[in-house]
């Protein structure tokens, strides 16, 4: 831009040429190529053949033509997918544009409808339900790194009814309930519970639906589970004697979810002489 100003203090619009790229053109000054501008940029301006113009005119124009071109970046940014208002910011800071720029060319998305944090928002959400098993803790977490308000989010969260909540928690404490299958009841529930958690759905959820989720006890499979690990747990605590390796293994049995009435149930079936 500074080399334009140097070079045209002055001068009538002798030519203007299309670019081969779309919405770009030429302007020629007294028979020389002067600079460059957007479709819109000659359109402000009025620039047509014979107009004269000057320094503070030129200056204003090259200005206006470097927003007009980071304008059309953020379009072409924008064509594949929404964006936050956050989203937009950074690109601009990512392609060098000067601070100057960044609200009005957000302005100027937001006129047109093509930023909006408020739908950007509840699109998200929308998305989320529909193809998602994440709560909304989590998604608000999301949202609110993408630069999102709190209004905004607490109104697009409006759709995670408690019906929806446990809708999507049923499904997701069904898939976890099949991965933990070989684990102790109690620490399956246990896994079961932080999982949901985790994934954004709060422990009042959890207790909603727990009764419709939690898979019937199957004591035969239950036996055999501690069976095996009970016998693997006693040659451990090997190193122990008497009453300590009792309570070491009763200890390392209840930490991996067995409950101890039946530890101690194995305990006394079992012939250590």
């Amino acid at each position: 831009m500074e080399n334009v100003k140097e070079k045209f203090k002055n001068g009538k619009i002798s030519k203007i040429e299309a670019q081969k790229r779309k919405g770009r053109y030429n302007i020629y000054l007294d028979g020389k190529y002067a600079f460059p501008v957007a479709e819109s940029v000659l359109i402000q301006f009025r620039l047509m053949k014979g107009t004269e113009l000057d320094e503070k005119q030129i200056a204003a124009i090259t200005t206006a033509d470097q927003q007009a071109k980071a304008y059309s970046r953020m379009l072409d940014y924008l064509s594949y997918q929404m964006r936050t208002e956050s989203d937009i910011v950074k690109k601009l800071k990512e392609i060098d544009t000067p601070e100057e720029f960044v609200e009005p060319i957000l302005k100027k998305l937001r006129g047109q409808q093509l930023v909006d944090d408020h739908a950007y928002a509840a699109s998200y959400v929308r998305t989320m339900i529909n193809t998602d098993l994440k709560g909304p803790r989590v998604i608000r977490q999301h949202l609110r790194q993408k630069g999102i308000g709190e209004n905004d989010i607490d109104d697009a969260l409006t759709q995670f009814t408690p019906e929806v909540q446990a809708e999507l928690a049923k499904k997701l404490a069904g898939k976890l309930f099949r991965r933990y299958r070989n684990q102790p009841e109690r620490q399956r529930e246990q896994k079961v519970q932080q999982g949901l958690m985790t994934k954004g759905f709060s422990s009042s959820v959890y207790e909603m639906i727990k009764d419709e989720v939690v898979p019937q006890p199957d004591l035969e499979q239950e036996n055999d589970l501690l069976a095996k690990e009970a016998a693997k747990q006693w040659r451990r605590a090997l190193r122990y004697q008497g009453y300590e390796r009792e309570q070491h293994f009763k200890q390392t049995m209840y930490r991996k979810g067995f409950d101890l009435d039946d530890v101690q149930s194995w305990l006394a079936a079992q012939d250590f002489q």
